[in-house]
C-alpha cells in the first residue's frame, strides 16, 4: 500500500481533525528522528538532551497537552531512505502529531514529501541546507543555515585585511551552502577565491589538501566540515604541517569549534575566528540559566548549538499550541508558526513569515581559554540576521 493510500485512510479513520479540539486533552504524540547512534550520535543526543530539558522544564506538557516523545534512530542520519521509513511508521502506525529532529539535511530531505502528503507540521532542529524549508510548506526550522553564518564570517574576513581565502568544505549539501556563500559576499567585497576542494564526508585522508592550502599561500583558509572526529583530524594536521605558522590564517562557521568538540581539539583551537550563532559562553540571563540547567540535567555533556535547536524546537512547538488551542493541525501549526517571537538563550530569534527560517544574531567569536576552559567568546554581531540564502 502506497504511503498516500495509507495516509488517506489514516486521516479517514481520525475524522480528517488530528489535532482539533477534541484532541486537546489527548496525549501530544511527537515523533523525534535523530541519529542516536553511528558517527553522527553526538547530534543526536544532544537535540534530545534539549527537547527533553524543555519538557522538564514544563511538566511534560505543552499547552495544556501532555507530551509523549517517540524517538527513533535514523543512523547514520546521512541514509534518507531509512529515514523516510521511520517518519512513515510514526505517521501512519503511531499516529504523530508533529514530526521533528533531523539532524543532517539528507534526513529532512527524505522525510519533506511525508509531511507535505499528511499535511504535518516537521520541525528542523539542525540540518543546516538552505532549500530544507522549500522542500515542504509544513517545515518550519529552529537551527541555522549555513549561509547565514558563512556570510557574516566572509563580511569579517573582508574587513580584516584577509584577501586571498582557500575554500575547504565537506562533500554534502551544507558545504555546498556555505561554500557558495562564502564566496558570494567575500568576492563582492573584493577578496579572492585561490583555490577550492570537497572532501568526502566519510572518512577523508586531508593530508594532500593541506599539502594543497599550504602551496596556494593564501591568507585564510574558509572551513566547513560538519563537527566530529574529520574536523578533528584536519585541525591536528593544520597544526602538524605547520600551516598556522606559516602565517595562514582558519576561519569558519561556528561547527569547527562546537562545544562538543572543543575538549578534543585542545589548544589548536586557540584565537580561531568563527560566526555562529549560539556558544554556551553567550552572556545572557536567559543562556545563564539554559547552561545552568543543562549542566544539572547533563552533567556530563556542554550543551551546544544542536541542544539548543532542540530547546527551541519545542518552545516554537508550546507557543504555537497556545496559539491553536492545543491544535497541531498541519495549516494551523504553520500559520501560527509564522513571525513567532522569542528570547531563546541564544538571544532574540523569529520566524520569518516568508521562509519558515529563523532569524537571529549571527556572533563573530574567538576561542579562548577562561577559567580552565575553551570558550567562544563573542566580540561581534550581526543582529537579525536572515538566510541569505534565499535572497
Amino acid at each position: 500500500m502506497s504511503l498516500k493510500s495509507q495516509l488517506a485512510g489514516l486521516a479517514l479513520g481520525l475524522g480528517l481533525g488530528l489535532a482539533g479540539a477534541a484532541h486537546a486533552a489527548e496525549p501530544l504524540k511527537i515523533g523525534l528522528v535523530l541519529p542516536m547512534s553511528g558517527p553522527f550520535a553526538a547530534y543526536g543526543k544532544q537535540i534530545d538532551h534539549g527537547v527533553r530539558l524543555y519538557l522538564a522544564q514544563h511538566g511534560d506538557t505543552l499547552a495544556g497537552r501532555k507530551v509523549e516523545i517517540l524517538l527513533k534512530d535514523d543512523s547514520p542520519g546521512t541514509a534518507g531512505d531509512v529515514s523516510k521509513r521511520l517518519a512513515q511508521e510514526l505517521v501512519v502506525k503511531d499516529k504523530v502529531e508533529i514530526l521533528a529532529g533531523f539532524a543532517l539535511t539528507p534526513s529532512a530531505f527524505a522525510v519533506a514529501p511525508i509531511a507535505t502528503e499528511a499535511k504535518i507540521p516537521m520541525v528542523v532542529m539542525n540540518a543546516a541546507t538552505s532549500a530544507i524549508t522549500t522542500k515542504s510548506p509544513y517545515i518550519v526550522r529552529t537551527s541555522m543555515t549555513l549561509p547565514q553564518n558563512s556570510a557574516p564570517i566572509a563580511s569579517w574576513a573582508a574587513k580584516n585585511g584577509i584577501k586571498k581565502v582557500f575554500i575547504l568544505i565537506a562533500d554534502y549539501g551544507p558545504g555546498y551552502d556555505a561554500a557558495a556563500q562564502f564566496k558570494k559576499t567575500f568576492t563582492a567585497a573584493g577578496g579572492q577565491i585561490v583555490d577550492e576542494v570537497k572532501a568526502p564526508l566519510a572518512n577523508p585522508d586531508y593530508g594532500p589538501y593541506l599539502q594543497r592550502i599550504k602551496d596556494a599561500k593564501p591568507d585564510a583558509v574558509f572551513l566547513f566540515l560538519p563537527p566530529g572526529a574529520g574536523t578533528v583530524a584536519f585541525m591536528k594536521g593544520f597544526t602538524e604541517r605547520g600551516l598556522g605558522q606559516a602565517g595562514i590564517k582558519l576561519i569558519a562557521t561556528g561547527d569547527l569549534t562546537d562545544e562538543d568538540l572543543l575538549g578534543a581539539l585542545g589548544d589548536s583551537a586557540l584565537g580561531l575566528i568563527t560566526a555562529f550563532h549560539y556558544s554556551d559562553a553567550h552572556d545572557s540571563p536567559e543562556n545563564k540559566a539554559y547552561v545552568a540547567a543543562y549542566e544539572k540535567a547533563y552533567p556530563k555533556d556542554r550543551p551546544n548549538f544542536m541542544s539548543v535547536g532542540g530547546y527551541d524546537g519545542m518552545h516554537l512547538i508550546d507557543l504555537v499550541l497556545r496559539k491553536t488551542g492545543g491544535s497541531a493541525e498541519g495549516d494551523k501549526f504553520i500559520a501560527a508558526a509564522k513571525g513567532l517571537q522569542w528570547t531563546s538563550p541564544r538571544g532574540p530569534v523569529s520566524i520569518d513569515p516568508a521562509t519558515r527560517d529563523i532569524v537571529q544574531n549571527i556572533y563573530i567569536r574567538k576561542v579562548e581559554r577562561v577559567g580552565g576552559v575553551l570558550q567562544n567568546v563573542e566580540f561581534d554581531k550581526v543582529p537579525d540576521f536572515k538566510d541569505p540564502g534565499k535572497e
